[in-house]
């Protein structure tokens, strides 16, 4: 029997608490941060007060792709947003918010990512120099570890994270089966999360393994717009490359020469903008991961579209959540959200214990991968 969808106003929950904690707090975030006119500072904070206590409107008439989210939500219209799937209602709250700042219409503020402020900040602070101090000359093993810890530098997750006690933790290491996985594999897709302070150990680790001969190609799949707030895009990749050019590092060089000889490509997707699962993904993009010997899928959001955002038994085997994936995959991914699979009954009868709140603290890790080629169902969208 499948598991019931996480809701995103279950009272107590970790799905409330981003709707009435840390949205309030990011709404404020980007009104300080860019001199928004008043249409569009009401429009943010009329999204506020509908997203927490009123229910769900659709996308302006003359939105673009009102039609496409109006088919994909159609029972969620006209009622409280809590009462929808989290995973559904989050995505939508990032897309009305790119609504509400007119990064879609056409004029002055078409194109302006609402969270550039917050990634340029980042980019130049002091995380992504200790990263650029630290990381140049070390194996595939810890820079590994750097793209799976930089999962914590979600913005987003930021805005309400507070410091634990707990030391981090690794609750599943498949680090060893997917460097086999690895060998003699003709293609490496990595699916990115976030820009800045994980983009760059994701790309130093891309520069290792190609360098090295581990995977003679890499594409690196990035969002079509900005989503969630750190969420990376090519303009964020471009804004790495370019601070590797300011610093004269040969990192920079041998990436873009990477690039400009198509060993590592860049590309993306509408689907990665979209509230939908993995299983749900068009035929199109199925097939461009199908030619993949490898994807690699990091951050929270990506496990949870991978394996459905449910209320899964934390003991379900992963590789039987992750059946229409079109390739074998791996999962790179700090928990932030509830959803789990993977884990021993021990395991999770300890944590429970010793460390409440450990599903969702960020001090928990995982590498989880499924190395079999899945054969995908047909008739998707």
């Amino acid at each position: 029997m499948t598991p019931r969808p996480i809701l995103a106003g279950t009272p107590g929950s970790f799905a409330r608490a981003v709707f009435h904690e840390r949205h309030p707090k990011l709404i404020e975030r980007v009104l300080r941060a860019l001199p928004y006119p008043p249409a569009q500072r009401a429009a943010l904070e009329e999204l506020l007060t509908e997203s927490t206590t009123g229910v769900m409107q659709p996308l302006s008439e003359d939105t673009a792709d009102r039609e496409r989210w109006l088919a994909r939500g159609a029972e969620h219209y006209g009622k409280p947003w809590g009462d929808a799937p989290f995973l559904w209602a989050e995505s939508f709250f990032y897309r009305r918010l790119l609504e509400a700042t007119g990064y879609h219409r056409p004029g002055p503020w078409r194109g302006i990512d609402p969270f550039a402020p917050f990634k340029t900040a980042e980019l130049h602070g002091a995380t992504v120099t200790g990263q650029l101090g630290s990381l140049g000359d070390v194996d595939r093993d810890r820079l590994l570890l750097a793209c799976l810890w930089g999962n914590r530098a979600d913005l987003g997750f930021q805005l309400t994270a507070t410091e634990s006690e707990t030391s981090d933790a690794l609750l599943i290491d498949d680090s060893a089966l997917l460097w086999s996985m690895l060998e003699d594999a003709p293609r490496l897709d990595v699916i990115a999360d976030n820009a800045g302070a994980e983009l760059l150990p994701d790309l130093i680790l891309i520069d290792h393994l190609l360098t090295a001969g581990t995977v003679p190609e890499i594409r690196l799949w990035v969002k079509p717009a900005p989503y969630y707030v750190s969420d990376a895009t090519t303009a964020d990749v471009l804004a790495i490359l370019a601070l590797l050019r300011d610093t004269a590092t040969s990192l920079g060089r041998r990436l873009e020469d990477h690039i400009t000889t198509a060993r590592l490509s860049i590309d993306t997707h509408e689907f990665f903008c979209a509230p939908l699962l993995f299983a749900e993904m068009p035929d199109d993009l199925a097939t461009e991961l199908a030619g993949a010997q490898v994807t690699v899928l990091k951050g929270d959001l990506n496990y949870r579209r991978l394996v459905g955002d449910l209320d899964w038994p934390a003991t379900t085997p992963f590789a039987e959540t992750v059946q229409p994936f079109p390739a074998p995959v791996v999962a790179l991914r700090t928990l932030k959200s509830d959803v789990v699979v993977g884990l021993s009954a021990e395991q999770e009868t300890a944590l429970d214990t010793r460390e409440p709140g450990w599903r969702t603290r960020g001090t928990h890790a995982l590498i989880s991968a499924a190395p079999g080629r899945i054969h995908r169902r047909e008739g998707r969208r």
